[in-house]
């Protein structure tokens, strides 16, 4: 399990300006459960591919973290907490987000590997370095995008793949190229085990991180689009709609939301901040 975070600005700007320092205090505190590594992709503008830089300490206790999000301004970037899935290693090759074809992605849920598996094309399940689920999602990820120039139209055909396959799963997702910042919020049916809730309540985290853990937002400001997990930052953030795929561009901020297969609603579109 993990914790998300992802902006699209007009300008560029580094994580702790397109975030504000507080709030970046905020969510690096979630690291007190979220210990298994971090990791950050940038976009220093739109047309360039992710840069990735990752780590297998916490974000609380690595000296270099705050370093790495204070430098290298972009006009677009995301932040991955990790709370590593029972039996997964905590080494490079499971450490999010993970960076391929031009495209980094990172993901908050557990999937069934064997479900997972069983989508893939054998190039590309034999391109897979690590052990984690989410490296399988991403590589469905890439699949599609080979049949579509467009990021969102791949991730939204891999989720409705997935969720065809293993409905209950949590697929919440943000994945970035040099035209897009994507984010799917799809885990309507997912939950906290009690005992991990139990372990977020013995660390005093706030209370919707655990009673909405699985929860995406979004908000807008004068130069950002912000997307990310709950727990953290209490300002001006507004639910995602359940069970969607939204769209960034990182040319002009448009957002344009998709609903999954189930869910009521429609495609919409808005603008960010110019």
């Amino acid at each position: 399990m993990c914790r998300l975070l992802g902006y699209a600005a007009a300008l560029p700007m580094t994580f702790d300006r397109a975030l504000g320092a507080t709030e970046l205090a905020e969510f690096v505190d979630l690291a007190r459960v979220h210990c298994d590594g971090w990791g950050r992709a940038s976009v220093a503008n739109p047309g360039l591919e992710p840069d990735v830089v990752t780590s297998q300490l916490s974000a609380q206790l690595d000296p270099n973290f705050l370093a790495h999000n204070s430098s290298a301004p972009g006009r677009a970037g995301m932040l991955h907490l990790r709370w590593a899935t029972d039996g997964l290693a905590v080494q490079p090759e499971n450490t999010h987000p993970f960076l391929a074809d031009g495209i980094a992605f990172a993901h908050n849920g557990s999937v069934d590997r064997h479900a997972l598996e069983g989508l893939l094309e054998p190039e590309l399940l034999a391109g897979v370095a690590g052990t984690t689920d989410s490296e399988l999602y991403f590589a469905l990820v890439r699949q599609y995008r080979r049949r579509s120039a467009d990021l969102a139209d791949a991730v939204l055909s891999a989720v409705r793949r997935i969720r065809a396959a293993a409905p209950i799963q949590s697929l919440n997702a943000l994945v970035i190229d040099g035209r897009q910042l994507v984010a799917v919020h799809a885990s309507s049916n997912s939950t906290l085990s009690a005992e991990d809730q139990e372990l977020c309540r013995t660390m005093d985290l706030p209370a919707e991180h655990h009673s909405a853990y699985f929860r995406m937002r979004m908000r807008r400001t004068d130069h950002a689009v912000h997307i990310g997990s709950t727990g953290f930052g209490r300002s001006g953030w507004d639910p995602l709609p359940l069970d969607c795929v939204l769209a960034v561009d990182l040319v002009d901020l448009t957002v344009v939301t998709r609903s999954l297969p189930g869910s009521d609603g429609e495609a919409t579109r808005g603008r960010g901040a110019a």
